[in-house]
């Protein structure tokens, strides 16, 4: 069954050209070219991944990428803009964006980020496809079967991009992960762009899983090198 496409953009000459290649490809392609508009087709049409443009009549795409994940849908999204602005891209991901892609880009740069985000997903709904051993450190719980993460006992609200960099991270405790190497081991393809976007991924899952903010004790820094996961608790 071909893989359903939401893209929500207000240039009809992008839409068009989206849809080309993603129908060569076969995906099932929906469209919307404002985000009131997009936003109804993705409560209403469950679509596998979103390409969202930013700058949007009626709502812009921070906006329905809010409400999108105010909703608690874990559908990918991948924002799209036509200006290479850090505050765009950083206040998307914050908002929980999955990646973004600065136009113009190539057919075949978007072709490999879809592949990634939905091969990620795949996993996330196949128990059979995850390492079903559940990790215990103090009080935080991870559950690959599930996709799971407690505190203390209480479920937390993670992506599947933030539970995917906690329990890389957690099934090598100690050992320090460079920027590159979770864009390739975590995001699943050769990153073309900007490796900040693992800084903001880490500050979004810290605000979740850490207990205390403001002194971390599971997601820890080597300064000049990268992060690791530290179960010396």
């Amino acid at each position: 069954m071909a893989k359903k496409i939401l893209i929500i953009d207000d240039e009809e000459n992008i839409v068009d050209i989206l849809k080309f290649h993603l129908e060569k490809n076969c995906y099932e392609i929906i469209f919307a070219t404002d985000g009131a508009a997009g936003l109804q087709l993705a409560l209403t049409e469950n679509p596998d991944l979103i390409l969202l443009d930013i700058m949007l009549p009626e709502l812009d795409g921070f906006d329905v990428c809010k409400k999108v994940r105010e909703q608690q849908l874990s559908v990918p999204i991948i924002m799209l803009t036509s200006k290479d602005d850090e505050v765009d891209k950083i206040l998307g991901l914050e908002l929980g964006a999955d990646d973004y892609m600065t136009k113009p880009f190539s057919a075949r740069e978007l072709i490999a980020r879809i592949r990634a985000n939905l091969r990620r997903t795949e996993v996330a709904s196949d128990p059979s496809l995850n390492n079903k051993e559940i990790m215990r450190f103090s009080n935080l719980t991870i559950d690959p079967t599930h996709y799971s993460v407690k505190r203390d006992g209480e479920s937390l609200s993670l992506s599947i991009r933030e539970f995917e960099l906690l329990k890389y991270m957690a099934l090598s405790p100690g050992e320090v992960f460079t920027r590159k190497e979770l864009l390739q081991k975590v995001w699943g393809y050769e990153f073309y762009g900007d490796e900040r976007i693992v800084d903001v991924s880490i500050r979004r899952l810290r605000e979740k899983v850490e207990s205390d903010t403001e002194n971390f004790k599971y997601i820890l820094t080597k300064r000049g090198v990268g992060y690791y996961f530290n179960n010396d608790i």
